[in-house]
């Protein structure tokens, strides 16, 4: 059977990367970013609310999407490092979008042939919307590194800043259905050739400690959950 916690791990995953996307609705540096960053965010949300209505079944107390999304507290959720932290540079949003779009393109790829029908499911129709994410940031990041000297400076240490996050995506999850450190050659071979086309250098440094799938985050993950939750515990049971 499905383990709960790798459900929610992947959307949690989704839910706080649609979450950090949102911040640069109004922010882009072009109005046509606004859209598409939107639009990257909103297919994030998608993913994660049908995962977290699966998380609830799984679980079989009762808790809707709405219940694990906002009514969950820190040490309850199980996103990587990766996601939840700032990122108000666009050459950080950027890069951070690249290796994670590339991670669940690989993930989202192996998981439409597993033996889970809602895995299976989600992941059939999320592949497709992560090949467009991937696409985008890779376009993103070659027009910034082989762009001017400070555009280049900054894309690589916007790149530098996000790789040590990358190892977490690969560690062991108990009851996963697919085994990260399988996903990470083919992720990495994504990566690379995008890196190499934008005159970028793969950051040599070590893997941040993470500890995200066991409910251990960074300070910046309380503060976004304040924002995210708010106005649901603030008026709870509320409806539109």
């Amino acid at each position: 059977m499905t383990s709960v916690d790798y459900v929610l791990g992947l959307a949690d995953d989704a839910l706080i990367a649609a979450q950090r996307m949102g911040w640069w609705i109004s922010r882009a540096p072009q109005l046509e970013e606004d859209v598409a960053l939107a639009n990257i965010g909103l297919d994030q949300l998608g993913q994660a609310r049908t995962l977290l209505s699966y998380a609830g079944q799984l679980e079989g107390q009762g808790r809707t999407e709405d219940d694990l999304a906002y009514l969950r507290d820190e040490r309850e959720f199980r996103n990587v490092w990766l996601v939840e932290r700032a990122q108000t540079d666009f050459g950080v949003a950027m890069a951070r979008l690249l290796l994670f779009a590339a991670w669940q393109s690989e993930l989202y790829g192996a998981l439409a042939g597993c033996d889970d029908a809602t895995l299976s499911g989600v992941a059939g129709k999320a592949v497709k919307e992560v090949a467009y994410h991937l696409d985008h940031a890779s376009r993103w990041v070659v027009r910034l590194g082989d762009g001017t000297d400070e555009s280049h400076a900054r894309m690589q240490a916007a790149l530098d800043a996000e790789w040590p996050y990358v190892d977490e995506l690969f560690r062991p999850v108990e009851g996963a259905v697919v085994d990260p450190a399988a996903l990470r050659a083919p992720v990495l071979a994504r990566i690379e050739p995008v890196v190499a086309e934008a005159t970028l250098a793969v950051p040599d440094v070590a893997p941040a400690r993470g500890g995200g799938r066991a409910g251990l985050h960074t300070e910046e993950m309380g503060y976004l959950l304040a924002e995210m939750q708010h106005l649901h515990r603030s008026h709870p049971g509320a409806t539109w």
